[in-house]
């Protein structure tokens, strides 16, 4: 059995450093007894799977494969079932195989499930309905009904995110071995390892060698809010072993990119670091390449991964948060053009795509901001259909 990570805060000294974008519960009464309770629960992944994933991202990171991550924006405890998930993984192996006949290059697959239920948020409050209220940061944290009391940020939900990822993986090995697929080829999972006391409390120790590893996912990132050179999230990635991401925005320095690559990818390892790039359209051209130059020329072997999303949101005239197709297009052609143009291997894509026809993004089927609201179903940012994914790829590759 791997055994828990059970040092003190001066082995894991994150946990004394500041965190953005943390939930307030630290002082109830409940939160010792629940933080234990998921340090003694079983790792949701293996250390074998884990170095799969590393081994195929290595693969992309020398020129010779793509990328391809999809999901929603926050998932729901409730989709924790096998046919929802069923329905995902055979979006992400649709929207795969289209990318892989279109760039001759075999996919790693990742979906942002079995994790992806906690979300940054711009501000701590949000107004729904005319009433003010704390807000909504994934299921994981607090509820999305517009009462006070879901809105409560509450421990408990660790222990609920845990089980929903662990039923969500039971799916994810049932669809493998149908298929005749084993842990080295995927499909793996990822989500953003935002809530500190969750990721702390699966961190395992690898009973074979020793070494550190989060037993949440098979690929966590860090956000653009989280990225902090002082801060406890970098420091949690790296010292876990694993491939780890990083996004990027139009606000970074290529200084700090190399420095956050030095932090997270100490050794050099092909596979180990995924620079997933969240620009926006306008921006892409210019605050890129400088980047890529840094990285390049300080020897980090990383993946390039372009986000055409998180730049892009804009507010509907009906009231909801969108995004155009257009300029996710726009953004990730760009993305692509800048890499190429620095002789750089452009790996793939990172996209909210749901598994059902929603109409949350503007473009392909949906025809303006109007159609919205046929199936606006999201539980906070805007995906892509399916369709609407598949043109994204077809565009950019």
């Amino acid at each position: 059995m791997t055994a828990p990570y059970l040092g003190t805060n001066c082995e894991r000294p994150w946990m004394t450093l500041p965190a953005a974008q943390q939930p307030h519960w630290r002082d109830l009464p409940e939160f010792d007894l629940i933080e234990a309770e998921l340090a003694g629960a079983l790792p949701l992944v293996a250390p074998s799977e884990i170095r799969a994933a590393k081994s195929a991202l290595a693969v992309a990171a020398a020129g010779g494969a793509r990328v391809l991550q999809i999901g929603d924006c926050a998932e729901s405890f409730a989709d924790a079932n096998r046919a929802t998930t069923g329905r995902k993984l055979r979006t992400l192996a649709d929207l795969s195989g289209r990318l892989a006949a279109r760039t001759g290059q075999e996919v790693a697959r990742f979906g942002r499930m079995a994790g992806q239920y906690a979300k940054p948020r711009s501000s701590p409050f949000e107004t729904v309905l005319g009433r003010r209220l704390p807000s909504f940061r994934g299921e994981l944290v607090n509820g999305p009904a517009p009462e006070a009391a879901d809105r409560r940020h509450d421990p408990a939900r660790m222990l609920r995110a845990y089980d929903a990822a662990a039923a969500v993986l039971r799916a994810v090995r049932a669809h493998r071995s149908r298929a005749g697929q084993g842990p080295e080829t995927g499909p793996w999972v990822a989500h953003e390892a935002l809530v500190l006391d969750y990721e702390n409390a699966l961190l395992r120790a690898d009973p074979h060698t020793g070494e550190l590893f989060l037993a949440s996912t098979h690929f966590p990132w860090i956000g653009e809010r989280t990225r902090g050179l002082g801060q406890a999230h970098v420091r949690l990635l790296g010292a876990v072993t694993g491939p780890v991401g990083c996004k990027v925005g139009p606000a970074a320095t290529p200084e700090t990119v190399v420095r956050l690559c030095g932090l997270l990818d100490r050794h050099r390892e092909p596979g180990r670091l995924t620079l997933i790039v969240r620009m926006g359209k306008d921006a892409m051209r210019t605050a890129l390449p400088p980047i890529v130059s840094a990285v390049h020329s300080a020897g980090h072997p990383v993946v390039w991964v372009s986000d055409p999303m998180h730049g892009n949101t804009v507010a509907a005239k009906t009231g909801q948060k969108t995004r155009h197709l257009s300029h996710i297009i726009q953004e990730a052609t760009a993305f692509r053009r800048v890499l190429e143009e620095a002789g750089q291997h452009a790996a793939g894509l990172h996209l909210e795509v749901a598994a059902t026809d929603v109409t949350e993004c503007v473009g392909g089927p949906v025809t303006d901001e109007t159609a919205l609201r046929a199936r606006y179903e999201t539980l906070c940012d805007p995906r892509l259909s399916p369709e609407q994914a598949l043109e994204v790829i077809d565009s950019v590759f």
